[in-house]
């Protein structure tokens, strides 16, 4: 089963890249204690600043972290952010991503 709440996604994640509480609240600059209870709190009241550092350090999208139907997985909110930062590269990394990609579309092809 999807997980659909704020927290659990978040802990999921988390734990998924070996990241402490502290660790994440490192990284995002924050507390402690405030992720643990964006965690652990219903119903959490998160910046929309902290959820956004927070899908950035854990390979997501704000949209998948709030999507409390299950409806995003994390796959699509893994490829939406790729896509986003594919959109902000200059045009010679883009043409390189591309290049790597129709290599691989050759192997796949036999």
């Amino acid at each position: 089963m999807a997980e659909t709440s704020l927290g659990a996604k978040i802990r999921k994640l988390r734990e998924k890249k070996q990241y402490t509480l502290e660790k994440l609240a490192d990284l995002t600059s924050s507390s402690k204690s405030y992720i643990w209870e964006l965690e652990n709190k219903a119903p959490p009241r998160p910046s929309a600043e902290k959820i956004s550092k927070i899908a950035e350090k854990l390979g997501v999208t704000v949209e998948y972290l709030l999507d409390d139907q299950a409806i995003i997985t994390v796959g699509d909110a893994a490829d939406a952010r790729f896509y986003r930062k594919y959109q902000q590269m200059n045009d010679k990394t883009k043409a390189k991503i591309r290049s790597f990609v129709d290599l691989w579309d050759e192997d796949d092809d036999g």
